[in-house]
């Protein structure tokens, strides 16, 4: 095993550990010595980008593309990072990625979601569909083809994947949110409120899930459940945006009209649109 090759290992077993500061030094380290290297640069770029330091990780991500990397999966990643970006020079690393290696589920995966989110939805299914069947297992594979069917308008085929998702990683909150709303976009309210609330409990700094958790419960006239899901936000949610929270309780007060409109026609739609289209 290389230096670069043992740097690498130890710095993706600290990212598994969530200790990107400690990944990130260390990369930081290696490419001191070697500072073309593809490999340290993309992932120096995924630990930057999980510190919150965009700006720095976009300029690793396109540093490595740069080095004109043949290995699939690293294309697949470097990708991936450039597309939070949106930049256009994600679409060929990921569309190489994907041609190089169609039998690796993460290249259909990371392909097939930046074209979901492009709007390019018949192509993007085809290599959603593909790495589902070649990782039928993996949750994140059922999670990412619901997001692609709902974007294109097909929520019970959205809510088919995202329900197996959920059974194959019962603690993904993220997905139970998403499935919330789609849920509720498709008329089954009850369902709707139980899963968003659900959710919310699991979600306690996610507003935005508490709020519509709220007034899911409130649209139904479940009132003790909705402000008890209020108070939760207003105290434990990080970023919560006051003029919402203060909206979502003059509706909920205003009965489960007035909360179902906000829920239904407002909140709930923009909410999923915009969860839907976040890059992975």
């Amino acid at each position: 095993m290389s230096d670069i090759e043992a740097t690498l290992q130890d710095a993706l077993a600290l990212g598994d550990e969530g200790r990107f500061r400690e990944m990130a030094e260390l990369l930081a380290k290696a490419l001191a010595d070697s500072p073309e290297d593809p490999y340290l640069l993309c992932w120096l770029g995924v630990a930057e980008q999980e510190l919150e330091n965009d700006g720095v990780a976009y300029d690793y991500f396109k540093r490595a593309l740069a080095q004109n990397p043949t290995d699939a999966q690293l294309l697949a990643v470097v990708g991936a990072g450039l597309a939070a970006f949106d930049d256009p020079d994600a679409e060929r690393a990921l569309r190489t990625a994907a041609l190089i290696a169609p039998d690796i589920a993460m290249t259909r995966l990371q392909y097939g979601a930046y074209l979901a989110r492009e709007g390019l939805f018949d192509e993007a299914l085809e290599h959603l569909r593909a790495a589902v069947r070649l990782e039928p297992e993996d949750p994140v594979m059922h999670g990412e083809l619901g997001s692609a069917l709902a974007l294109k308008g097909d929520l019970a085929g959205a809510a088919e994947s995202m329900e197996r998702a959920l059974e194959l990683a019962p603690d993904d909150s993220w997905t139970r949110v998403l499935l919330g709303l789609i849920y509720t976009e498709s008329g089954e309210a009850e369902l709707g409120a139980e899963t968003l609330i659900q959710a919310a409990g699991e979600r306690a700094d996610d507003a935005e899930a508490q709020i519509v958790a709220a007034l899911a419960a409130g649209a139904l006239g479940w009132e003790d459940a909705a402000r008890d899901i209020l108070a939760r936000a207003a105290y434990a949610a990080e970023g919560v945006d006051v003029e919402l929270l203060r909206e979502a309780e003059e509706r909920i007060e205003g009965g489960e009209e007035a909360a179902a409109e906000m829920l239904r026609a407002e909140l709930g739609p923009s909410m999923l649109h915009e969860r839907l289209t976040q890059p992975l």
